[in-house]
């Protein structure tokens, strides 16, 4: 090879190596081109990725500012049409309560003068019942002295006795004057048969009277009366019930909405249901009634006189079977308190059973004394029960169920209050009441009440009973029943 051979091939080689340096140069080149594009493209992508969620935040913003003063508008629209609303009922509520005042005074104008009436009315036949009875009493006393003169003069024990049914028919002047006959038996002292009748005659004027509110009245008064009763259903023996429940009795009685005679009429019928009950508790109930009528003691006339139509021996008083008085027997077993269901009277175990619930729960009321609380029908009127009723009542067996429940109740405070003059009683009630009750037993009707009442009252009196004070009469919770009551 020659030179030109050799310098051919070295430009060959030089120029292949620049060729390649070249090409290596531009590789490199647009290595670093796509570098930098794909930082850019990288960049330039956040940025529109950024501004993307940016726009749709703001978006968000816009829509919730939106919805918000949607809201508020709507908001502010339904206020103003409820205030409107409200604006146009009180319009309408204060025109009705107008005319039902005006309709309402009218009504009460109407039922004064009608009360006034009937009172004028009442009156005037009082006076003419009353000046009848006086002149049928004026002939009953002429009669009675004459029959006392013909016993003074006989010295016979059967003329005393006549003298003695004829006071007790003088007392039983004012039940028989509607009858219109003077047949009926009535066993009874005539300051009883005085006290019944006015207890009875403000009973009957209080019951007219709430008649006439009940049909003028612009509203439902039943609610008070299941009140009443819900509270006295609720009495149990227990200082801290019974100072509760005499107080929303109380309360109940002096309700502005609820006129006082309803109300004290339903706690007078709603006692007497509660002492009937099975689960009832007379001392407890006692407190109540004494803690509420100190408040409101014309409640007590009428308690009193509901008394006297359930169990006629509270009077007391007792009325025998007589065929020209009494249509048949059954009308005579009403009168004396018998029940009737269906057309049946009630068994004579039942009607003893809720005569003894009567007769505890007037013993439990008269032995009640409280501490700064007036029993307005105590151990006084206690003391004159018994003596009208063991100096007028027969002996028999609704007579001795009444006497042993009473003494069972009010025997220890009797004791207590009148020592030695209660012995004398008790004594009495041992050789004359026991002794001609014994008589009346009749071996061959077998009749087990009347043996179990005999029964209870010698054990009363052999085991001295009323020397230990009865269960029930104390209540549970230890502080006084007073001090609870006026806290």
């Amino acid at each position: 090879m020659g030179v030109e051979g050799i310098v051919e091939t070295a430009l060959n080689e030089l120029s292949h190596e620049n060729h390649l340096q070249v090409k290596e140069e531009i590789r490199n080149k647009i290595s670093a081109l796509e570098t930098d594009l794909c930082e850019k493209y990288t960049s330039a992508l956040t940025q529109v990725e950024r501004y993307r969620e940016a726009r749709c935040e703001m978006d968000r913003r816009f829509d919730t500012q939106y919805q918000r003063k949607v809201a508020e508008a709507l908001d502010n629209h339904l206020t103003t049409v409820q205030w409107d609303h409200e604006l146009s009922s009180q319009i309408e509520e204060r025109k009705i309560r107008s005319d039902t005042a005006y309709e309402e005074a009218k009504r009460k104008e109407k039922a004064f003068h009608e009360e006034k009436l009937r009172q004028e009315k009442a009156k005037a036949e009082s006076e003419a019942r009353l000046r009848v009875e006086e002149a049928k009493r004026d002939a009953l006393e002429a009669e009675r002295r004459a029959v006392k003169e013909a016993a003074e003069r006989l010295g016979s024990e059967t003329s005393t006795r006549a003298v003695a049914r004829v006071a007790q028919e003088d007392a039983g002047l004012q039940m028989n004057a509607n009858a219109g006959t003077s047949s009926k038996v009535l066993w009874a002292a005539e300051s009883a048969l005085n006290f019944e009748q006015a207890r009875l005659h403000k009973f009957k004027e209080v019951d007219e009277r709430n008649q006439a509110l009940r049909s003028t009245y612009n509203k439902d008064l039943s609610s008070y009366e299941k009140l009443i009763k819900r509270s006295i259903n609720q009495i149990r023996r227990s200082t801290k019930v019974v100072s509760e429940k005499a107080c929303e009795i109380v309360k109940i009685f002096h309700d502005p909405h609820c006129p006082q005679s309803v109300s004290m009429a339903a706690f007078a019928k709603k006692v007497l249901s509660y002492c009937i009950s099975p689960d009832n508790g007379a001392f407890a109930c006692a407190y109540v009634i004494v803690l509420v009528t100190s408040q409101v003691p014309h409640a007590m006339d009428l308690l009193l006189a509901e008394l006297h139509k359930a169990c006629i021996y509270t009077v007391p008083k007792h009325i025998t079977y007589s065929e020209s008085a009494f249509e048949s027997k059954g009308a005579y077993y009403k009168v004396l308190g018998y029940k009737e269901s269906d057309g049946k009277l009630e068994s004579t175990m039942d009607y003893l059973r809720r005569l003894e619930s009567y007769m505890k729960l007037y013993g439990a009321l008269v032995q009640t004394e409280l501490q700064g609380f007036q029993n307005t029908h105590g151990l006084k009127e206690g003391w004159a029960w018994m003596a009208r009723f063991l100096n007028t009542l027969p002996v028999n067996r609704d007579t001795a169920v009444a006497l042993s429940a009473f003494l069972k109740m009010a025997g220890f405070a009797l004791y207590r209050k009148f020592k030695t003059q209660f012995i004398k009683v008790l004594s009495y009630i041992w050789n004359n009441f026991l002794q001609e009750l014994k008589a009346w037993e009749d071996p061959a009707r077998e009749d087990l009440n009347l043996s179990a009442t005999i029964r209870d009252i010698q054990n009363y009196m052999e085991d001295k009973l009323f020397l230990k004070e009865p269960e029930g009469r104390a209540l549970m919770g230890g502080a006084l029943l007073s001090d609870v009551f006026l806290a």
